[in-house]
């Protein structure tokens, strides 16, 4: 969850580059952050509590040179955010500099171990202890060094070293962490996510568990997991550097929204498309089964909620839905008759990894979702839909989600069309009605003040609810999570139909309830909980395809999307809720891209 660099040339000064792709990365982590820079076998640490700014105003009082280094900016899972436990970490020598993201399960029997044998310790996390086993099996080759004490450790891991007697070396290893090699000319670059590299170049080389790597100005060597020496295909990253950028948004949040209807236009053509995602799947591999899990964790959830609820309406296949950091633990009853759709935005969920492997170690065929290509999650997954949003740089996934919907629409159409639940002319339909979402969602992009009127009116409520019914409750979900993750106001989900079953007791007079209503079969019933939590004082919020069923109902406001068929709204239902969460955010002062506690892609379980 950590954001990780590193930079080797014969030309260019490191700390530029390092800085440049740690903000870049500020996202992955931004409760503090260092850079370690290799000159004339002195290796010089600056690092700083706080975000990036505090370590750039650190580095105007310091004077830095060398063309090797790599930098850290850190989500703290051991040790309080604090100089003392930002990374790099060092040996007691000062020989050896390294940066770490995962966790090391082990770390406190190898700290024991490491303390018995004389070394000091200077900070309270786990990584340290790679920077003294490094020192330990050090033996004139850096990369040997790091091999031999990665063996030792438990847990999952992407590390970057340096050494001072090595000029112009970086050591890299990995194990359930992304790390990103970038080949430029004369210098090559390292990075734990792509905007780190994407102005530097698109050429790049994925580690995967167990491998580790010498990376040096002119050449990148790449070991198995028994140090042999091994040939690593490059990926072409088609992303570009702008995409990356703000564009003149003032937050990616915002920027991410209104680039809502480009990533499902993407996604669809990617699928549907005679050469797109289904095109190397064969048809058996959807035939062959008897039901579905789908496991994922946060928004990916969410986004599995609706795929869940499609694929058993068209389809009739069970399918259940898993919480990724549940399933491995619970005894899953799957097998080769089950299908394991695996969601992740960045493909590095480490909760999703996991489950994904313990869906195939027990026989199942296994199928990601996922917005980068060659992550962990689509190397390890038997095939692999992308859901090509883009960089999504706001912890708080958005144009993610929505193409993840956009992702399970396909999917289900395709499955309904190799086992023949669907006809020709049913099919074409419902194609027909996801390729027009693209064009309806760019109307609800559009900032028109409503959504900033309404966070003003609300901004000071301590609770706010959402209800629905059916693939409404699945957008209300969503909409709840994205309140509470970036505003911090308490917000909880319900099925419209619980509400009396205990949480009535907590409406009061101007509670905010926002209330899904665009699946047309319920919209009755789901009016009865409005009648309920209005009677007892609350505020509603109305979020329907039409206006007709709210004339005359008690709803102080209403939000209307544009029609489409009630299997579709989910996708666009869910922009007013996206952008409420950002207004809302942004009306009580929170940092809407970089929530408190958060990071972007959570690389630990």
């Amino acid at each position: 969850m950590c954001g990780i660099v590193g930079f080797v040339s014969n030309k260019n000064e490191a700390l530029p580059v390092l800085l440049d792709g740690l903000t870049a990365l500020e996202y992955r982590g931004y409760d503090s952050s260092g850079i370690a820079v290799l000159n004339g076998g002195q290796i010089s640490v600056v690092k700083k509590k706080g975000r990036i700014k505090a370590l750039k105003d650190e580095l105007m009082r310091t004077c830095i040179n060398g063309h090797t280094g790599i930098a850290h900016t850190r989500w703290a899972t051991h040790g309080e955010p604090s100089d003392a436990n930002s990374h790099p970490h060092m040996d007691i020598s000062g020989t050896f500099a390294i940066v770490h993201n995962g966790i090391i399960e082990n770390y406190l029997t190898l700290k024991q171990e490491l303390m018995n044998k004389g070394v000091i310790f200077r900070s309270q996390t786990d990584t340290e202890v790679i920077a003294h086993l490094i020192a330990e099996n050090y033996q004139d080759n850096l990369v040997s060094a790091l091999q031999a004490a990665v063996k030792r450790l438990h847990g999952s891991f992407a590390i970057l070293a340096l050494c001072g007697k090595e000029q112009g070396l970086i050591a890299a290893a990995a194990k359930d962490n992304p790390l990103i090699i970038g080949e430029g000319r004369g210098e090559n670059f390292i990075a734990s996510d792509i905007p780190a590299l994407l102005k530097h170049t698109k050429k790049v080389y994925r580690l995967h568990d167990g491998e580790t790597a010498a990376v040096k100005t002119d050449s990148v060597t790449v070991f198995d997991k028994s140090g042999l020496q091994i040939d690593k295909a490059a990926l072409i990253i088609d992303w570009d550097s702008e995409a990356a950028g703000l564009s003149g948004y003032e937050s990616f949040m915002l920027k991410e929204i209104n680039e809502i209807p480009a990533a499902l236009k993407n996604t669809f053509n990617a699928c549907i498309s005679s050469s797109g995602a289904f095109s190397k799947i064969p048809d058996k591999f959807f035939t062959d089964i008897d039901n579905i899990t789908v496991t994922a964790c946060g928004t990916a959830y969410h986004a599995g909620m609706v795929g869940k609820n499609i694929i058993e309406r068209f389809i009739r296949i069970p399918v259940n839905i898993e919480v990724a950091s549940e399933f491995r633990y619970k005894d899953p009853i799957v097998n080769e008759r089950t299908l394991c759709i695996a969601v992740s935005q960045s493909g590095e969920t480490a909760d999703t990894i996991a489950a994904l492997k313990e869906a195939k170690a027990r026989g199942c065929k296994t199928l990601a979702i996922a917005n980068v290509v060659g992550s962990t999650l689509t190397y390890a997954a038997d095939h692999c839909i992308p859901t090509l949003a883009g960089p999504e740089i706001a912890v708080a996934s958005t144009k993610a989600y929505n193409s993840q919907l956009m992702a399970f629409y396909c999917l289900c159409g395709h499955i309904a069309k190799v086992r023949g639940s669907m006809d020709a002319d049913a099919l074409k339909a419902y194609y027909d009605g996801l390729s027009k979402l693209s064009a309806l969602s760019s109307r609800l992009v559009k900032d028109d003040g409503v959504m900033q009127r309404l966070a003003d009116e609300c901004k000071d409520r301590h609770s706010v609810f959402f209800l629905g019914r059916g693939l409404d409750y699945a957008v209300a979900m969503e909409g709840s999570l994205k309140l509470k993750e970036i505003s911090y106001i308490h917000s909880e989900a319900y099925p419209a139909g619980e509400i009396k079953h205990g949480t009535l007791a907590l409406i009061e007079n101007g509670t905010v309830v926002i209330v899904l209503l665009t699946d047309g079969a319920v919209i009755g019933k789901t009016m009865n909980a409005v009648s309920e939590v209005k009677a007892r004082g609350a505020k509603v919020i109305a979020v329907a395809m039409n206006a007709e069923p709210l004339y005359g109902a008690p709803v102080d406001h209403a939000l209307i999307i544009p029609e489409c068929a009630d299997v579709f709204a989910p996708m666009l239902a869910v922009i007013p809720m996206q952008k409420f969460a950002y207004y809302m955010a942004r009306a009580r002062g929170c940092d809407a891209d970089k929530p408190r506690n958060l990071a972007k892609s959570v690389t630990v379980e």
